[in-house]
């Protein structure tokens, strides 16, 4: 189920479990994890992609050993707000994990997400190598966060 907004999705989760933020590129899928009482995201891993039923076998195999009960996915809107083909690929991977999973979905705008990821591991003096390697599942924690503060905001986190 695709929600429409973040009441709808919080509406949709069952308490004390974990909820999962992604950051879907071209290339590679970031992975994020909530603790359980929906305070912090925790970056976990990065999935190459190949192509999306091999992707969502992989996604869904990893969300359900981690005990998630939905699915943030980050939504790359352009910088002024309108929808641009990278919205139209997220928009259509999400439609099709739908049909393969019962676990609500909600769409987080991840504008400056990366960049944000970026400074952050800069800041750690992170190696340009395992910046690289990480830097998805970085910016994967940084969209669910921000869901993760909103929901916290609404008092129903």
């Amino acid at each position: 189920m695709i929600c429409a907004s973040i009441d709808e999705f919080l509406a949709a989760l069952p308490p004390n479990r974990a909820i999962a933020g992604l950051d879907l590129g071209d290339k590679t899928i970031g992975v994020a994890l909530s603790d359980l009482r929906r305070q912090v995201a925790t970056p976990i891993e990065v999935i190459r992609r190949e192509k999306f039923t091999l992707d969502a076998a992989k996604l869904l195999a990893l969300l359900e050993a981690r005990g998630a009960s939905g699915i943030v996915l980050g939504l790359p809107l352009n910088m002024d707000g309108t929808v641009g083909p990278r919205v139209q690929a997220t928009q259509a991977f999400a439609r099709n994990l739908e049909k393969l999973t019962a676990l609500p979905i909600c769409y987080w705008d991840e504008r400056l997400s990366t960049v944000a990821a970026e400074r952050a591991l800069l800041e750690a003096d992170t190696s340009r190598k395992r910046r690289k390697a990480v830097i998805d599942q970085v910016a994967a924690g940084y969209i669910l966060q921000g869901a993760l503060d909103r929901m916290a905001h609404l008092g129903r986190g």
